[in-house]
């Protein structure tokens, strides 16, 4: 292992146990240490980073620890790096009156996460919008379809690939 991972191994785990009795990084620890990529606390926001393959399940476990509510999501799409979409979720807790932001990554031409449809109704639309413009799709998602663009349109025009004036 590298000198550079095992600062950055450090840094994190000092970043968590700083932030060991917040009750969104408390609640993903407990159901898995590994589960939590990254904590990050600036200007009074909580951002943590799950993998994209765990993102249900952290999800399930803030929902437990009391953050209720879905406010909204979005995407960025870092092209050219890797991975190269950032899917960033804003979850609330009436109880804790506290926000919170969960952000997953995934790459690939054809992206694809897990739906948070089953544990909030609410990402319905956020997760449609997200796929219209941005070309992610989501698995058990209940009604994967355009929701701002024409039906016949082609491609996604969030992308930084996509041509400013469009395919012609």
């Amino acid at each position: 292992m590298s000198e550079a991972t095992c600062k950055r191994l450090e840094g994190r785990a000092a970043v968590l146990e700083a932030m060991s009795e917040h009750a969104a990084v408390k609640a993903l620890l407990n159901w898995k240490p590994e589960g939590l990529a990254d904590a990050l606390f600036d200007r009074g926001e909580l951002t943590l980073t799950v993998p994209a393959a765990d993102l249900v399940a952290a999800c399930a476990a803030l929902r437990a620890a009391g953050y209720n509510f879905f406010e909204d999501m979005t995407a960025v799409d870092w092209h050219p790096s890797a991975p190269r979409f950032q899917l960033s979720y804003h979850l609330l807790s009436h109880v804790l009156r506290e926000h919170i932001r969960v952000v997953a990554w995934v790459a690939g031409e054809q992206p694809e996460i897990d739906s948070l449809c089953a544990l909030w109704p609410s990402a319905n639309y956020y997760e449609r919008e997200v796929f219209d413009l941005f070309g992610i799709s989501f698995a058990n998602h209940p009604n994967l379809r355009r929701i701002m663009m024409p039906d016949e349109w082609v491609g996604h025009p969030l992308r930084k690939d996509y041509p400013v004036e469009g395919y012609r």
